[in-house]
C-alpha cells in the first residue's frame, strides 16, 4: 500500500504538455497525450538525439541503483521528480536485489501521482509523495516514519534539475541540493544528472521550446560546469562526473561517432 498520503482529487491538464508525460512518450510509454507527442516531435527537431538520451538516462538509473545497493549497501532510496511508472523503476531494480529496500517517490504531476498510487498499492516498501521536489521540509515530514533517517539514504535527482528555473533564492536548484545534503545521514549518497550542451543554439532552443510548451514552468539546459557546481564540497565517487553512458557501464559504451553531439545527460554520484 501507499503510506502517508490522503486521498486527493487531481486535475490532469490534457491541453498543456507535461514533462513527465513527454518523457514517457520518448520511452515508448502509453501514459501520454497527443499534446505531449507533438511537443516531443518539436523537441526532436531541435535536438535529434532526445529519444536516445531518454533511454540512456533510464539505463543509468538502473545501473546507479544496482551499484548503490550492491556495492555500497544502500537500502533506502528517495527519488525526486520520479516521473511516470515505466519499466525498471527504482523499487523494481532495488527490490529485485534486496526485497527489504525502501523507495520513496516524489512528484507533483497529477498523472504521476495517480498512476503511482495505483501501481504501488500492494507494495509496503514504497511510498508516493505528492510534493514539489524543492519542498524539502514536506518531503522529510512525509518520509520520517517510512525511511530511517539515522541510516544512509540515496537521494536521486536523475534528469530533473533542468526542469527547475534558476531563482537565486531558496527555490533555486543549488539551494535545494544544499538542503537535501544537510538532511541526509552520514554515509548517504546523492545522484545528480541533467541535460547539458556546449552548443548555445541547442541550449537556448530547447529551453525556449520547453518554456513555451509548459507555460514557462521549465528550467533550462545547462553547461557541465554548472552541474559540477552542485557537487561542491561533496566526495564524488568514481568514475566522476561524466556522460551517463560512461558511468559504470554494464555493456560496451558507444564509440564517439555514434554519440549525441547536440546534448547529453551529464552528472554522477557523490557520498555524503
Amino acid at each position: 500500500m501507499v503510506h502517508g498520503e490522503k486521498s486527493r482529487t487531481h486535475l490532469i491538464d490534457t491541453n498543456t504538455p507535461s514533462v513527465a508525460r513527454m518523457y514517457d512518450a520518448l520511452l515508448g510509454g502509453v501514459h501520454n497525450y497527443e499534446v505531449d507527442r507533438k511537443a516531443c516531435k518539436e523537441l526532436l527537431r531541435i535536438a535529434p538525439s532526445t529519444q536516445l538520451l531518454a533511454r540512456n538516462n533510464r539505463a543509468f538509473l538502473r545501473r546507479v541503483v544496482r551499484v548503490l545497493a550492491e556495492t555500497h549497501g544502500i537500502r533506502q532510496f528517495l527519488d525526486h521528480g520520479s516521473g511516470l511508472p515505466t519499466q525498471d523503476n527504482v523499487h523494481e531494480v532495488a527490490q529485485e536485489l534486496f526485497d527489504d529496500c525502501r523507495v520513496a517517490y516524489v512528484d507533483n504531476d497529477p498523472m504521476v501521482h495517480a498512476h503511482g498510487r495505483t501501481t504501488l498499492e500492494e507494495n509496503d516498501n514504497t511510498l508516493v509523495i505528492d510534493a514539489d521536489m524543492r519542498d524539502t521540509p514536506k518531503i522529510y515530514a512525509a518520509t520520517r516514519q517510512f525511511l530511517d533517517w539515522t541510516q544512509p539514504i540515496a537521494a536521486l535527482f536523475v534528469s530533473v534539475l533542468h526542469c527547475l528555473r534558476d531563482t537565486g533564492d531558496d527555490q533555486d536548484p543549488a539551494a535545494m541540493i544544499e538542503r537535501v545534503v544537510a538532511r541526509l545521514p552520514p554515509g548517504s549518497f546523492i545522484v545528480i544528472c541533467q541535460l547539458v550542451s556546449e552548443d548555445p543554439a541547442v541550449r537556448h532552443g530547447v529551453t525556449e521550446l520547453m518554456a513555451n510548451a509548459t507555460g514557462d514552468t521549465w528550467g533550462r539546459v545547462r553547461e557541465p560546469h554548472e552541474v559540477r557546481a552542485y557537487f561542491t564540497g561533496l566526495d564524488i565517487v568514481e568514475p566522476g562526473l561524466v556522460d551517463v553512458v560512461d558511468w559504470c557501464p554494464d555493456t560496451p559504451v558507444p564509440p564517439e561517432e555514434l554519440r549525441a553531439t547536440d546534448w547529453i545527460e551529464w552528472g554522477g554520484v557523490a557520498r555524503i
